[in-house]
């Protein structure tokens, strides 16, 4: 895939140039491939291919579309790498945890044993709340 065919770009994004990748799944809104500091064996982004800081900036049809790419990553996933459930999510903000300012939504398989508690997902990133 060719930068000129990535969508909206902007000077100094990561995902604004992702010619490099390896691309998992493709559509006309979004685009699918593996997070390059993965946290699991198999953890796979869907990024927007328009330029868009964050989810909420998008628009409906491109929210449907980046879904659909979810849908067929974790069928893919599922496939090759044989996961025991998933953390499926993104970040908005530098409050909410986002490092890269373009829209993405992670994948992230999860394997039997990979953390003692699995419980509470996310909520671990807050100190106190992962326990109840």
């Amino acid at each position: 895939m060719q930068d000129s065919e990535i969508g909206t770009k902007r000077d100094g994004c990561p995902f604004c140039s992702v010619s490099d990748r390896l691309i998992l799944a493709e559509n006309e809104s979004a685009l699918a491939f593996y997070d390059g500091y993965p946290v699991s064996e198999g953890h796979a982004l869907v990024i927007s291919r328009r330029h868009a800081a964050h989810y909420f900036e998008l628009t409906t049809k491109e929210k449907h579309r980046m879904w659909d790419l979810v849908d067929e990553v974790v069928s893919h996933l599922q496939e090759k790498h044989h996961p025991d459930g998933f953390n499926i999510g993104f970040n908005v903000q530098e409050a909410g945890g986002q490092t890269v300012f373009h829209t993405h939504i992670h994948i992230i398989p999860r394997y039997e044993g990979d953390v003692p508690d699995p419980r509470g997902g996310i909520r671990h990133v807050i100190q106190d709340k992962g326990c109840y």
